[in-house]
């Protein structure tokens, strides 16, 4: 099959070009035409920008009597370090999740004086810049947020171009740069950046380097809230790992500059790009400011009473498709880690089979009858590298084939085999894996990849074996209705986890309903197709083989038919249970 789908989709905001500017030379003029005298220009700035860029442009451009650095304001790097080490911890992949704030980073009397430099400017421009600029310029004139995809950072962090916020690591490994990010700094940031998006005059797009691109804020909500009001799609991205496959590579056309790729972040908010259309032009922020701004309309009001402004539906892609088996693994359960990370919800899952070569299957549960002690024992071994451990003789291996649905609650010992392509539709913290076995073998930095035993031990749900597991978590589908051209299945997921996902197969309409809770959806079957509003509450909209959206529960009802008449279709569709508490 053939695919059109589509790598950088966009809500489109305005076929108007003009309205966003390009260039520092543009986006100056028009910051200095909004200006006036002695007034104090604030730039606040997410994390990992390159601030030195704006700097330097701005100060060119509207050459400024003064300049401050919200950097000047910091506790120095030894001080952050002590504040920010309790909520990292000593383990490379884990810390805690807490509520630290940016401006607990900073000195109150440096932030007083530097404050007290910017009200003595009377007859010029002042320019305030970085990372909590707000903070010593809070009653500025013109207030602009220069905000960065997630996966922008992540490039940066991997080529050593950047530290974290306050730290002086340039040369850590990316991986302790990621978790520190996860952590500590966009955690913060993201705080702030929600206290300000109501207020913020000015949005400017520091992506690629070179081009910035702005916006005023005006257009930045208007976005925002089309987004919120009818269906869309994040901006996927992908990454090789080592036990990647060349199905997406094949499918998706993506570049071949890569060893495989590995995992597909196909709708990921937290993580993924949002791309606003201006003609022709495209603006790109973080997908989660969507979230922030409209948290009730895009993820319903129960959703949102119960995680906040956070998206709580993750689909990705695993391609293991002439690669290899993922780590074997388990996920914490709810009471783990609410006590041990400070997480609210965990990594319930399934794996739907997007693909799956002659050979593909999944390990997933313990065998009935086997010894706890001696699998402990030969977990344990393999990590001191004694002997391989033996997967099946303990873990249940499931043959898989197109459109199976295995589903995972947390503490179910499991992880997808080569030569398969899954659509992994879980909740959102996905960092929180805890790998028991990785088949011996390096991650693709050549270091052996981080095992976390005693957390994975102390979670495995012992007695899920063969025959529970059959009955619980193998392909639970049932027809729950039907219509003259569709048929809806409940596919799952089981009744210990909170997202509920149904798919339908369809050759002709086949409505929908939000019932409050968003929808994250993806074409599992068929070319393309027509997702239309039954009361032109947005135009009529076409995804393709393989992509994933979302539906605002704001949307309520909405349709889905084949893009060709007649055509066989099929989607797969997530949303929170509202009587599960999870």
């Amino acid at each position: 099959m053939s695919t059109s789908y589509d790598k950088f989709p966009y809500v489109p905001v305005d076929e108007d070009a003009r309205l966003c500017l390009r260039g520092w030379a543009a986006i100056a003029e028009r910051l200095k035409a909004a200006g006036q005298q002695g007034s104090v220009l604030c730039i606040e700035c997410y994390p990992g920008l390159f601030e030195s860029e704006v700097v330097e442009a701005l100060t060119a451009y509207i050459r400024p009597a003064v300049v401050i650095r919200a950097q000047d304001a910091l506790r120095p790097p030894e001080e952050i370090e002590s504040i920010v080490r309790p909520f990292l911890t000593d383990d490379p992949v884990f810390g805690l999740m807490n509520d630290l704030r940016l401006q607990d980073l900073f000195d109150p009397a440096l932030v007083a004086e530097l404050r007290r430099q910017v009200q003595s400017q009377t007859t010029s421009v002042t320019l305030v810049v970085g990372t909590g600029a707000y903070f010593i310029a809070p009653q500025s004139h013109l207030l602009v947020y220069a905000d960065l995809a997630r996966w922008e950072i992540q490039q940066r962090q991997r080529r050593n171009e950047i530290t974290n916020f306050g730290a002086a690591n340039l040369s850590d490994p990316p991986s302790l740069k990621y978790k520190r990010g996860f952590f500590i700094d966009w955690r913060a940031a993201d705080q702030l950046k929600q206290q300000l998006l109501n207020r913020i005059d000015f949005l400017l797009d520091t992506n690629t380097l070179g081009d910035p691109k702005m916006i005023t804020g005006d257009q930045f909500r208007r976005g925002l809230d089309l987004a919120s009001q009818r269906p869309f799609r994040v901006v996927p991205f992908f990454d090789p790992g080592p036990w990647g496959g060349d199905w997406m590579m094949n499918k998706f056309d993506l570049p071949g500059d890569r060893p495989n790729y590995a995992w597909g972040f196909d709708c990921v908010p937290e993580e993924n790009s949002l791309l606003l259309g201006f003609g022709d032009v495209r603006v790109e922020i973080p997908a989660i400011d969507a979230v922030f701004r409209r948290p009730k309309e895009l993820l319903g009001a129960f959703v949102h009473s119960r995680f906040g402004a956070e998206f709580p539906i993750r689909f990705d892609f695993l391609d293991t498709m002439n690669g290899g088996n993922l780590s074997l693994q388990v996920h914490p359960l709810t009471s783990y880690i609410r006590q041990h990370f400070g997480m609210s919800y965990t990594q319930d899952e399934s794996y739907y089979m997007l693909d799956a070569g002659p050979d593909a299957s999944v390990f997933l549960g313990l065998k009935e009858g086997i010894d706890c002690k001696h699998m402990v024992a030969d977990l344990r071994s393999a990590q001191e590298g004694e002997h391989s451990f033996p997967a099946e003789e303990y873990v249940n291996r499931w043959p898989a084939r197109k459109h199976d649905h295995f589903l995972i609650p947390a503490g179910t010992i499991h992880c997808s085999a080569r030569n398969s392509v899954v659509l992994e539709i879980s909740a959102t913290p996905y960092i929180f894996t805890f790998k028991l076995w990785d088949w011996g073998r390096m991650g693709l930095d050549g270091r052996p990849r981080p095992i976390h035993l005693e957390h994975g031990i102390a979670n495995i749900q012992w007695d899920r074996t063969t025959e529970w597991v059959r009955r619980n978590l193998v392909n639970q589908i049932q027809t729950v209705e039907h219509g003259p051209c569709w048929r809806e299945e409940r596919t799952g997921l089981h009744s210990l986890e909170f997202i509920e996902t149904r798919r339908h197969w369809f050759t002709g309409p086949v409505p929908h309903e939000t019932n409050g809770s968003v929808h994250v959806l993806n074409l599992v079957e068929g070319e393309a197709a027509v997702v239309e509003s039954p009361t032109n509450a947005f135009d009529p909209w076409i995804v393709h083989y393989g992509e994933s959206f979302i539906v605002p529960a704001a949307v309520e009802r909405y349709t889905i038919r084949p893009l060709d008449s007649g055509a066989q279709c099929a989607t797969m569709r997530a949303s929170v249970r509202e009587s599960n508490a999870g």
